[in-house]
């Protein structure tokens, strides 16, 4: 009950309780009780394994790999049997045998110095007759002092073994035999210490697990439970494993362009090192280089750029003067923004197609991080740029928007921000279920703001029919199962399950997303920006390596849903052109 509530309170879903090691006597009546009171407290209990003696035995070739033992004799498969005691074979055979024979059933093994071959001899006979007493093998230790070459008649020895495999007399295994050069003492104490494991290669032990298993787990109840429908909830762990794993799949080429922090610096080695992407620095390549080595970092997988000696400045300057135009840029006054704001060269960067995302803010404001993606990378017929947090919570991670660039919108412009959210949260692994944020859940209260989310919620339902959208909606409504059954009546797709929550304006969603993070722990990937032609992210200032990584793994995935979209118009484009020829 104790571990129950340790894995509850870590969020973690209790399939059910196995109890392992009953005592086999008492196995019926403990687990009829069991079942009973733990059922009653709510713990599923799909069974018992009772006590096993072949489980709790060690094996031979434990022995063998502990001791770095020689087998001398006897089929190797033998190895993989276990022995329930050990005996010290010290005094004469004849009063070994009696001592075995008073053990009926037991299969111990027999520990004895080199020099005492006649056991060997003694014990081999006993197995080859069906009276004798049965042992699981021999383990020959050093003898005293032992003298070079002196091998006490072990060819004769290995002749009478080899002989008998030869001769096809005998039909059965041989008895196996280990040898190590570790004396008795010492032999023993290693023995001792040796665990009962199960092992891979445990053939015997793991095959009786699994007849445990059928014989004593209600294998039916845990079947159901497992199919049992859940929420599909994304972890933090599940959610930076995927980012990684999309990363290492197709790698973007990301610019990093404030090479002069040493938290860039490390981020772009480990970045290139675990293949997450392709990484330029902008700066001095001597001066970087000479960084990169203070700090132990191997930077030779990155490229640098010195944008005043870039031999793609000319054409940066054109891009630049061309989409400013209206603004009256000329060529002189591009030149010194290219020159003057390594911001401004890391856009064109991406505007021109030599990169496919920017990552910065280390250094800078976020004003200065994405104004000239406002000015350059603007989306065609989508006036509006936004952005998201990823809320990287202990159990779950949910989507935040707007938090960072639109004051107040309007009732289109949240349209928008939950249309462009939704796909940001499918784009990065998460079921999209939106959740449209004010102090009224579905008419409970009034007002000009009140009426805004309405008319945005409807605008999303008639744009994008395939969203889960609710709202207006209070966040506890949105969030717990529990509130939401009382606040909406019909059922909702969304309610008390939501993943992407949508905030009426900046002063909430700013202040809100920052009193989660403080109060509860949680990482805050972002501001992700939406609604751009091309991926540019801002940092926070106070940022971590591990923030930098995180944050070119988002810039690279939009990067990859970008070029798919632009993919996916083009052969639309083409597809249209081709029937309009027909």
């Amino acid at each position: 009950m104790v571990k129950r509530q340790v894995f509850k309170d870590c969020k973690v879903d209790v399939l059910g309780m196995v109890l392992h090691n009953l005592p086999r006597g008492h196995h019926a009546i403990l687990t009829s009780h069991l079942k009973a009171n733990l059922e009653r407290v709510g713990l599923p209990f799909a069974g018992a394994l009772p006590d096993d003696p072949l489980l709790s035995s060690v094996r031979l070739d434990d022995v063998r790999h502990a001791l770095l033992a020689d087998q001398l004799y006897g089929d190797s498969l033998l190895t993989d049997v276990e022995f329930d005691d050990v005996v010290v074979a010290s005094q004469r055979l004849e009063e070994l045998l009696e001592v075995l024979g008073e053990r009926p059933g037991g299969r111990p093994l027999v520990v004895t110095s080199a020099d005492r071959l006649d056991i060997v001899l003694g014990l081999l006979a006993a197995q080859l007759s069906v009276q004798g007493p049965g042992v699981a093998g021999v383990l020959l230790t050093q003898a005293g002092t032992q003298r070079a070459g002196r091998n006490y008649a072990k060819s004769t020895v290995d002749s009478i073994f080899a002989g008998l495999v030869k001769s096809g007399l005998y039909k059965g295994t041989l008895l196996p035999v280990l040898s190590t050069d570790r004396p008795l003492r010492e032999a023993l104490a290693i023995i001792d210490r040796l665990d009962a494991a199960i092992l891979p290669d445990s053939a015997r032990k793991i095959e009786r697990s699994k007849l445990l298993f059928e014989r004593h787990i209600d294998v039916n109840a845990v079947v159901a439970g497992l199919q049992r429908k859940r929420p599909n909830r994304m972890t933090p762990k599940m959610f930076a494993h995927s980012l990684q794993s999309m990363c290492r799949a197709d790698p973007q080429h990301i610019v990093l362009p404030e090479s002069v922090d040493k938290r860039v610096l490390a981020a772009a080695a480990e970045a290139t090192a675990r293949g997450l992407a392709k990484i330029t620095l902008l700066g001095d390549p001597a001066t970087v280089a000479s960084e990169g080595k203070k700090l132990g970092l191997d930077l030779t997988g990155c490229e640098v750029v010195n944008p005043a000696s870039s031999g793609r400045l000319e054409a940066y300057i054109s891009i630049l003067v061309e989409a400013r135009k209206k603004k009256g840029m000329t060529p002189e006054q591009a030149a010194d923004l290219l020159l003057g704001d390594i911001n401004f060269f890391a856009t064109m960067m991406v505007a021109a197609g030599d990169a496919d995302g920017m990552v910065s803010g280390a250094i800078h404001t976020t004003a200065s991080t994405i104004r000239p993606a406002l000015q350059v990378l603007k989306t065609p017929g989508m006036p509006l740029v936004s952005s998201v947090f990823f809320m990287c919570l202990p159990d779950r991670v949910l989507v935040y928007g707007d938090c960072a660039v639109n004051v107040n919108p309007s009732a289109s412009d949240l349209a928008a921000i939950a249309i462009t959210s939704a796909d940001t949260a499918a784009a990065f692994g998460i079921e999209p279920r939106v959740a449209m944020l004010s102090y009224s859940t579905l008419g409970s209260g009034s007002g000009p703001d009140v009426e805004k989310v309405t008319e945005a919620v409807a605008l999303v339902k008639s744009q994008r029919p395939d969203i889960k959208v609710e709202g207006p909606i209070q966040y506890d409504a949105a969030i717990d199962p529990a509130v939401a059954a009382v606040k909406v009546k019909g059922g909702s797709e969304v309610a008390g399950k939501a993943t992407v929550f949508v905030f009426p304006d900046l002063n909430t969603g700013n202040n809100t997303y920052k009193a989660v993070q403080q109060s509860t722990g949680a990482i805050a990937m972002g501001p992700v920006m939406q609604g751009l032609l091309k991926p540019v992210n801002d940092l926070s200032r106070g940022c971590t390596i591990p923030d930098i990584l995180n944050t070119v793994c988002v810039t690279s995935i939009q990067a990859m849903q970008f070029k798919r979209s632009a993919a996916a118009a083009a052969a639309a484009a083409a597809a249209a052109g081709a029937t309009a020829t027909a």
